[in-house]
Order: C-alpha cells, then sequence, then structure tokens
C-alpha cells in the first residue's frame, strides 16, 4: 500500500542530520508548548483538565571488604507524564505526553541505558452519541539517545533518535465512559516507520528494507487506556494497550505494546514504583551477539524502585 522511499547517497551529513534533528524537536515544541500555555490560562468554566507526575527513581549496592563478593551497582531513571486535555459541549481533545531516561552502571563499566522513551498523543473527538465519539488520533514515540546491542562495550548500535520513530495516524470511533478510561477503535489507520541513521537503515532494523529510511503500513488498530488516581489510598494506577494489525501483509501478527505502571505514594514526595513493559512487533526481529536475525521476541522491560515523585 505504502512503497519504501530510497535514500539519497551521500546526503545524509552529519550537519544535514544535525539540522533535521532540530527540526524535528522545533516541531516537537511548537505543538506541546501552545497547548501547555493554553491549557495554563484562567478559564471560568474549566474546560482545561491538567495534570502530570514526574519521578527520579534511584538504587545503589556498594560492597567494601564483603567475603562473600559483590559488585556495586547504581541505577537511577527519570520519568515525566503529563496530559492537557479539553472539553466544550461535544467536542473534546486529549493530549498526553511521555519522557523517560535512566542509566546503570555496574563496577567501573561503562554506563548503560536502561530506559528511553518519548511518546507524544493527542485525540480529537466529536461526541456521536452518549459515550461515543467520532475520532482522530495522532501518536508518536522515538528515543532520545543512542542505543547499543552489546553494552557495556558500546560498540554496536543498536538505536538513535528518530531510528526508529513511529508515527501513527487514525480515524475511528472513541469510547469514554469516564475520563479515566477510554477505548478507540480505528479501521483505518497509517503506520510509518521511520529509520534516520544510515547505518541502522543500511543493517535493514526495524522493518525497512536494507537502504531505506521509511516504511508504511495501513491498517487497523485499537487503544485502551486506564488512569485512575488513589484506586485505592496513595495508590495510582495506569496502563495502556496499543495494538496494530497491517491489514496489507501478514494481518494475523498484531503489534503489541502494553504498560502497567503502580505508584504507591509514602508522602508527597517519596513513591514506591513498580512497572512492566511488554511489546511484540513481527517486524522487529532478534539480534544476536553475532548481528544475526532470529525472528521476533517477545520484548518486556520491568522496574521495581523507590524515589522521589511529584504530582502536579
Amino acid at each position: 500500500m505504502f512503497s519504501s522511499c530510497r535514500k539519497p547517497v551521500n546526503l545524509l551529513n552529519l550537519n544535514y542530520k544535525t539540522l533535521q534533528m532540530k527540526k524535528y524537536v522545533s516541531a516537537f515544541l511548537s505543538f506541546f508548548i501552545p497547548v501547555i500555555m493554553l491549557a495554563e490560562e484562567p478559564d471560568t468554566t474549566k474546560l482545561w483538565s491538567t495534570g502530570g507526575d514526574a519521578s527520579l527513581t534511584l538504587s545503589q549496592v556498594s560492597f567494601n571488604n564483603w567475603a562473600a563478593g559483590g559488585q556495586d551497582a547504581q541505577t537511577g531513571t527519570f520519568l515525566f507524564i503529563a496530559y492537557a486535555n479539553y472539553k466544550k459541549d461535544r467536542h473534546a481533545w486529549d493530549n498526553s505526553l511521555q519522557v523517560g531516561y535512566g542509566l546503570t552502571r555496574q563496577g567501573s563499566e561503562n554506563l548503560i541505558k536502561s530506559d528511553d522513551r518519548v511518546l507524544v498523543t493527542s485525540k480529537y473527538g466529536y461526541n456521536a452519541a452518549g459515550h461515543w465519539f467520532y475520532s482522530g488520533l495522532v501518536d508518536f514515540r522515538t528515543q532520545m539517545t543512542t542505543g547499543y546491542q552489546d553494552p557495556p562495550q558500546n560498540t554496536v548500535t543498536i538505536s538513535n533518535l528518530m531510528a526508529p520513530a513511529y508515527l501513527l495516524l487514525s480515524v475511528g470511533m472513541d469510547y469514554k465512559p469516564s475520563d479515566a478510561f477510554s477505548v478507540y477503535l480505528s479501521p483505518l489507520t497509517s503506520k510509518m516507520t521511520f529509520v534516520l541513521d544510515d547505518e541502522l537503515a543500511d543493517r535493514g532494523l526495524y522493518g525497512v528494507d536494507p537502504g531505506d529510511n521509511f516504511r508504511g503500513e495501513f491498517g487497523a488498530s485499537t487503544k485502551i487506556v486506564y488512569r485512575k488516581r488513589n484506586i485505592i489510598k496513595n495508590v495510582d494506577l495506569f496502563t495502556r494497550l496499543d495494538l496494530f494489525s497491517n491489514l496489507a501483509d501478514n494481518p494475523q501478527y498484531i503489534d503489541v505494546d502494553w504498560e502497567g505502571r503502580i505508584n504507591m505514594r509514602v508522602n508527597d514526595f517519596l513513591t514506591a514504583v513498580i512497572s512492566l513493559n511488554l511489546l511484540y512487533d513481527n517486524d522487529i526481529k532478534y539480534v544476536d551477539s553475532e548481528g544475526n536475525k532470529r525472528g521476533a521476541r517477545v520484548q518486556t522491560k520491568q522496574l521495581l524502585g523507590f524515589g522521589l515523585s511529584y504530582s502536579f
């Protein structure tokens, strides 16, 4: 349905890439700064509802003359989540931003990236009847820094800014029985995969053909979100499930992205966090230590930590 875009030879040099990254950052800021500014303007009718969380989770293990042995380790993970939702008459506009970054070190080894994500979602809906909305959704996600296949040696690059990046554009129906829960169903979804790092594109990673920087897919998608503060006293729950099926190519292989997170507040600034992220994409092949593709695998990431937090 979509064709891949062949990269120009010797065109994406370092300066060009720098300009490209500045362009993406500018586009990102040009979208969210106006949303935040609008949400902060005084409004007696309370058309906007805003909020979010910022947390820093830390852990450390240290040994000195410990007879049983052991290795020092330090880990730090930062997570920022914000939302700005607008509702007036039959119109509803929901916006969310999630930025996470984490580092870990064992002994004297190099720092290893343990988390790196940028996820932006914007959904507009027009009430059709009851809790149902005619809706359109934009979903963008990428990471910020270079990831490596062989940490802590860090010699084989596996990801980078905009490599990969995913952009979903879709229209469908949204079921919203409350502000905490929504189910979005789209029979018309365009999924675009960008790999703007030439080295990674030449290796044909993330589903693009070797040497191409772009892949387009057409299919259907579902997005389910539940967010509830104080589901029990001092415990917040967030869960998200994204599904996508490429109707033109192996529709039986459904892309899955599920995230679940529980925040348990000790007080206004101390929180224990439990989170689990599960991914499956048939186009992302597992690459072993020798660089051989071994087929798609279920990817999991989990976090159990304690640290500082602030809710607004």
